[in-house]
């Protein structure tokens, strides 16, 4: 297989994992990332702004509340179902356009601010995301990034998956990478960007680590899609003792329930002028 027909094929295959169990509901529970999102990119009313992976619009709404003209991008539609409702109840107005993170489509510096909340790690080509987001947005523009620290609760439970799935394609890069400062200060490298870096935490709640991991394993489609598969050969239940043993590791209640904080980093660029 050509690397153009397996980069299609595993951007379909993201599709329809993000389209698979029940994402919107997952993403109820981090609207705090977006939140933070928005607020650190100083969104102003009557800036044009483009969400990037926005999934069902946690920064995207924020953003819109601010009183910004806003796009949310997507490579799973199918989500927008879920992010028409949540804005129409915010009482705004997004346009929803269905787009790839590694092309855009959009002239260059169509944007004032380029934001994405827990989307853009997930696409394959890293190099290629920051490429296409300093791109669209404006000189003296500002992109902002959420994304899952590395060595947080949800970085380590994506590391602890991987082992259990099959290897990435040479060409794609792992989704904590995003969640390193080294790893992003290469990445912007050789753009006009000055970067400054932030952690914040959102905190899951559950009875114990092993109803907030069911729970999980049945909403969020990459690990409902990984169940799907290891239970094919009997691993199943050993990535399940796992991510059980790492809820346990890093769980904070003191009452006999479950509580982790989950440790994200925020990325502000500001572009050159």
């Amino acid at each position: 297989m050509s690397t153009i027909s397996a980069l299609e094929a595993l951007k379909d295959t993201h599709r329809k994992t993000w389209a698979s169990g029940d994402y919107p509901s997952i993403a109820e529970l981090v609207t705090d990332v977006g939140a933070s999102v928005a607020r650190e990119a100083g969104v102003r009313a009557g800036s044009e702004v483009l969400d990037v992976a926005a999934g069902t619009g946690n920064a995207a709404i924020p953003a819109a509340l601010a009183g910004a003209q806003v796009i949310a991008s997507d490579l799973t539609p199918e989500l927008f179902v879920a992010g028409r409702r949540r804005a129409a109840e915010a009482g705004v107005a997004i346009e929803w356009i269905t787009a790839d993170a590694e092309d855009l489509p959009f002239e260059d510096a169509r944007f004032d601010t380029v934001l994405s909340s827990l989307g853009v790690q997930f696409a394959p080509r890293h190099e290629v995301v920051a490429d296409e987001l300093v791109r669209v947005c404006r000189p003296g523009g500002t992109i902002v990034l959420g994304n899952w620290a590395a060595d947080g609760y949800i970085g380590r439970f994506w590391s602890t998956m991987g082992p259990y799935l099959p290897a990435p394609p040479t060409f794609a890069s792992p989704p904590p990478g995003w969640g390193r400062v080294e790893h992003v200060e290469a990445l912007f490298a050789d753009h006009p960007v000055e970067l400054t870096f932030t952690r914040e935490a959102v905190r899951f709640e559950d009875a114990s680590a092993e109803a907030f991991l069911d729970m999980f394993a049945d909403r969020y489609g990459p690990l409902l899609q990984a169940r799907a598969k290891l239970s094919q050969d009997g691993r199943w239940n050993a990535l399940r003792d796992d991510l059980i043993a790492l809820g346990t590791e890093m769980n904070i209640a003191t009452d006999g329930t479950f509580a982790v904080g989950s440790d994200y980093l925020v990325i502000v660029a500001h572009k050159a002028a």
